[in-house]
């Protein structure tokens, strides 16, 4: 939990200006949302939905810094009302809104999709536990880069490898790596957690949050594991002050 507290606060940054994208394209289910037990089954309820904008630098496009190669343009939250998180401009294109994690541009990882200006394609697939999938980059103003290398293999996650700090005349800064590793296939025991949440709240961004949820287990036949921190079966757990992050804990019911 220190790992994913400390990732959380240095990616977020208050003082965001907040605009709304309207017209956005409905969703469309990929396979794995299909799957009553996927983290992705909820994101069919949000079409039609607004998508507020979040900037890291300024209050409009032009304010970004052009994206350098495979950078993330845009981070596209779908945990509970879809939001997004600009991040820099692409030099020849726009910067994909779409929900869709099949717009081409799109590498998604639990309720998160990273939208990069390049085709996707153009991303070789990463190897379990051996290659960096991203890398995030926290400078010492806040402002935050991630960079990726590669794709994940289908039904896989994201989990940190290496944590590093470097020193600049500006100050402390910080690089996150990150590997790739199977959906575990373990099924719960009795009164085992199924899915943790860390629950991050930001000032600047009072309505929305930041939510990382880690599945621990698979829940046995006719059994569910909450989807939302909110669900029926989820118990809050501890409380971080000084990142203001809560934790709390799924069953299967």
């Amino acid at each position: 939990m220190g790992f994913s507290a400390q990732i959380t606060t240095f990616l977020l940054v208050a003082g965001f200006t907040v605009i709304t994208t309207r017209n956005i394209e409905d969703i469309l289910m990929d396979e794995d949302s299909q799957h009553p037990n996927s983290v992705y089954s909820r994101f069919s309820k949000h079409t039609n939905n607004n998508i507020k904008i979040f900037y890291q630098t300024g209050n409009s496009e032009s304010d970004l810094p052009v994206c350098s190669p495979f950078s993330v343009c845009g981070k596209l939250d779908t945990y509970s009302t879809p939001w997004m998180e600009r991040q820099c401009r692409c030099a020849t294109s726009s910067c994909s809104t779409s929900t869709h994690v099949r717009d081409g541009h799109t590498v998604h990882d639990r309720t998160k999709q990273y939208k990069i200006c390049e085709p996707v394609k153009k991303l070789k697939r990463c190897k379990y536990f051996r290659d960096v999938t991203w890398t995030n980059i926290v400078y010492p103003d806040n402002s935050t880069q991630q960079v990726m290398h590669c794709r994940c293999p289908k039904n896989s996650v994201a989990y940190l490898v290496k944590r590093h700090a470097y020193q600049t005349d500006a100050g402390l800064g910080y690089q996150f790596s990150f590997a790739c590793s199977p959906q575990t296939k373990l099924k719960c025991e009795r009164k085992e957690p199924c899915r943790l949440f860390s629950v991050k709240k930001s000032g600047g961004r009072d309505d929305v949050d930041e939510v990382t949820m880690s599945s621990l287990c698979s829940c046995p036949h006719n059994h569910r594991c909450p989807k939302h921190h909110l669900d029926v079966g989820v118990v809050p757990g501890r409380v971080y002050t000084e990142d203001a992050v809560r934790t709390y804990s799924g069953y299967c019911m």
